[in-house]
């Protein structure tokens, strides 16, 4: 059983301080790390996995220190936000050089390549890739060793919804399994679909802990704005505005979308595809608008 141990970790470049004197444990299961973009979760994620140094305090895995410990790279598979990969290969030219730097060969790779459901492109170049198939063949390369420990960085960024509810299948899986899997979003609703703990981290800061329950009870009274794209705009918006789980309703002309202020988030989940089916109006995109996450961390961190 991994367990993964921050202790009073702080991390600064120059004068600026991305992570404060942060403290968690991240045991086996699915851990979701959230926070609003620039809230210091990559850097936060950095220190776990051994590529940056805490300015102070301790990231240790199983008791052993993480920093300059290369022997715990056998236990971790890191997929990271950023997109810069090795264009020029093959996504399983590419899957294999990792094996290789842990001893092993072509069947491993094989085996990582169709647990992410990416057979069919592996002899396509990497610079023909969508971000979401370069996304799901670096958890390939993570995987490659079998590691009892993944930390991901944003890691549904760019994927479709078909290879979202795969992606969340298989991290469910395997924290089913006892492994340790942390993970990182922006986005609420997709944290609570897979976390069962989740760490909240805003300006660098630890605002919260537990699980989803708890935490969504700590915002209770706060309202959740949504983004929400459909055929009909106008007519979805006089539909919602009638009910009483909607506080307001603007027409974002610029975004070709409707920008919708929910006062009653259980209500209005409910509320949104019945209204669509009950009018024949179909929805494009449904999704948390940053503004409404801006307010539900400042919420926490006032909590």
């Amino acid at each position: 059983m991994t367990t993964l141990s921050i202790d009073h970790v702080s991390r600064w470049f120059g004068n600026v301080v991305a992570v404060n004197d942060i403290t968690m444990t991240i045991g086996p299961g699915v851990t979701g790390l959230l926070g609003p973009n620039g809230a210091g979760k990559s850097t936060l994620i950095n220190m776990m996995g051994g590529f940056l140094a805490p300015s102070t305090g301790t990231v240790t895995l199983d008791g052993q220190p993480v920093w300059r410990n290369e022997e715990i790279y056998r236990h971790i598979g890191i997929v990271p936000e950023r997109e810069a990969m090795y264009d020029f290969l093959t996504g399983r030219e590419f899957v294999v050089a990792n094996a290789e730097l842990h001893g092993l060969g072509d069947k491993a790779a094989r085996r990582a390549l169709a647990t992410v459901e990416m057979e069919y492109a592996q002899d396509r170049k990497i610079s023909t890739y969508s971000k979401g198939m370069r996304q799901r063949v670096k958890m390939a390369s993570a995987l490659v060793h079998d590691p009892s420990l993944l930390l991901l960085d944003e890691p549904f960024n760019g994927m479709d919804p078909r290879q979202r509810m795969q992606l969340m299948e298989l991290l469910r899986r395997m924290g089913d399994e006892g492994r340790t899997v942390l993970f990182s979003s922006h986005i609420l609703e997709e944290v609570e679909q897979l976390a069962r703990h989740i760490e909240v981290v805003v300006a660098g800061r630890h605002a919260a802990s537990g699980d989803f329950r708890r935490i969504r009870r700590l915002m209770t009274d706060r309202p959740h704005r949504y983004l929400v794209r459909s055929s009909d705009d106008r007519a979805l918006a006089a539909a919602l505005i009638a009910d009483p789980s909607t506080a307001g309703i603007e027409v974002d002309h610029a975004e070709g979308a409707l920008r919708v202020q929910a006062v009653d988030f259980g209500r209005f989940t409910a509320l949104l595809p019945k209204v669509a089916r009950d009018h024949g109006i179909r929805l494009l995109t449904v999704s948390p608008s940053d503004e409404s996450l801006e307010s539900v961390f400042s919420y926490l961190v006032a909590a």
